[in-house]
């Protein structure tokens, strides 16, 4: 049933990314390419001018009539793009509020030997909006990264709950799904409603088999939480650096990454991609609870979670029940990480240890081990960081949150939804 739902809410992502033919230089001279487009609120710009150089190499090219443009490149990682301001139309710039330099981008090209580089194009002038639109549009932007925070944070929190187990590894998790996601859909040109479908699915089947190969053998000859959770540190490290291997330093787009926002009320607007991404993530995370309280392997899951000892001694066969959390751990995770390139936008080889710390600090507020306490601090850390840019420089905003987080645990060390601890 889920997966027929991922199937039917994300086939409008298909719709988003219609290929064309770019403006192209030097493609049949150099195996290696670096794309992109310049569109204004979904129009494309025709006339463009950019330049593309590194490691000696120059060249120019000008966006067509669907804003596309394509430049073969010789052997090397790095290329830096530049969009010449000057060819753009008149009240019109490149907006990026976190950059100096917006109209300049470094490229990576990745094993596949070609890389996307898109620019945001808005009006030149500047727009005053009122506090009370930004603090809305703020929390509507909070909620859809709470929610998809959330897919992660309960996955890790499961998992904490039934092993005992902080899983650090649980953030390459996030990575594989977005990745196996771009491999489908750009590496072999299927349709992006079918390849998120199958990137959970195989996010699933990593999961299985980390446990079955990694974390089952190592629970059965006894070893110590403190050595479990520094093997998930190593396994973190490891594929974190498989995945820069294969894939490059750089950053790749999935197809619909340049939808254009949608109005919706006051200063407040979506992309296509938001939008669906907030009723995925909503949806998933109802059915996940619907599964926690009203299904058999859901109870089991919840009594393994409050007490190992007592639910084995109750007959549940607790093995099973981890390797169940285990693979949907790794599948929430897979579609965070989704939902996530979308939300960046882009994909990069660290992209899941960039949000780590927000997930522990997620489930550490919500409640160590609850599922429901997991989704609760995730919303609430997610709104935090949206909302604290208003107040605080934008780089800071994710410190913000871990500042209110400690705040909290100084008076409530259990978390929101936790239960308070015998000691002695």
């Amino acid at each position: 049933m889920l997966i027929a739902l991922l199937v039917t809410l994300s086939a409008a992502f298909s719709l988003m990314s219609m290929p064309a033919m770019a403006d192209e230089v030097n493609v049949d001279e150099y195996d290696n390419s670096v794309i992109g487009n310049v569109k204004l609120n979904s129009e494309p710009l025709e006339g463009v001018t950019l330049t593309i150089s590194g490691g000696g190499y120059e060249a120019e090219v000008q966006t067509d009539v669907d804003g596309q443009w394509k430049v073969g490149v010789p052997d090397g990682d790095e290329f830096t793009v530049t969009l010449d301001e000057n060819t753009l139309p008149e009240g019109i710039a490149v907006i990026d509020e976190e950059d100096d330099t917006p109209n300049v981008k470094e490229a990576m090209i990745g094993p596949s030997g070609s890389t996307v580089t898109n620019f945001f194009i808005g009006r030149g002038e500047r727009n005053v909006v009122n506090f009370f639109d930004q603090l809305v549009e703020r929390l509507v932007n909070g909620l859809n990264f709470g929610l998809m925070l959330g897919l992660a944070a309960i996955g890790i929190s499961l998992v904490y709950g039934t092993t005992g187990l902080s899983n650090f590894a649980h953030a390459e998790m996030v990575t594989f799904g977005a990745v196996m996601a771009l491999i489908v859909s750009v590496d072999l040109g299927w349709p992006i409603w079918l390849a998120i479908p199958i990137a959970v699915l195989l996010s699933a089947g990593f999961g299985w088999s980390l446990d079955a190969g990694l974390w089952k053998p190592l629970r059965k000859k006894g070893v110590g939480i403190v050595q479990l959770m520094i093997v998930s540190i190593g396994l973190s490290l490891a594929l974190r650096y498989t995945f820069q291997y294969f894939r490059g330093g750089g950053t790749e787009q999935l197809p619909g990454s340049d939808s254009p926002n949608i109005p919706l009320f006051g200063s407040v607007s979506l992309s296509q991609t938001n939008m669906i991404s907030m009723v995925v993530s909503t949806v998933v995370i109802v059915i996940f609870a619907w599964w926690l309280v009203k299904t058999k392997i859901g109870k089991a899951t919840r009594a393994v979670s409050d007490n190992p000892s007592l639910a084995a001694a109750s007959g549940i066969d607790v093995d099973q029940v981890v390797r169940v959390v285990w693979i949907l751990a790794a599948a929430m995770a897979g579609l965070a990480g989704v939902l996530w390139a979308y939300f960046r936008p882009g994909i990069r080889w660290d992209m899941g240890a960039q949000i780590l710390l927000l997930v522990f600090a997620a489930v550490t507020l919500g409640g160590l081990g609850t599922a429901f306490g997991a989704l609760v601090g995730s919303i609430i850390v997610g709104i935090l960081v949206e909302t604290s840019s208003l107040f605080i420089p934008s780089d800071l905003k994710y410190v913000g949150a871990l500042v209110v987080l400690i705040v909290i645990l100084l008076f409530r060390p259990q978390g929101i939804l936790g239960r308070k601890e015998r000691i002695g």
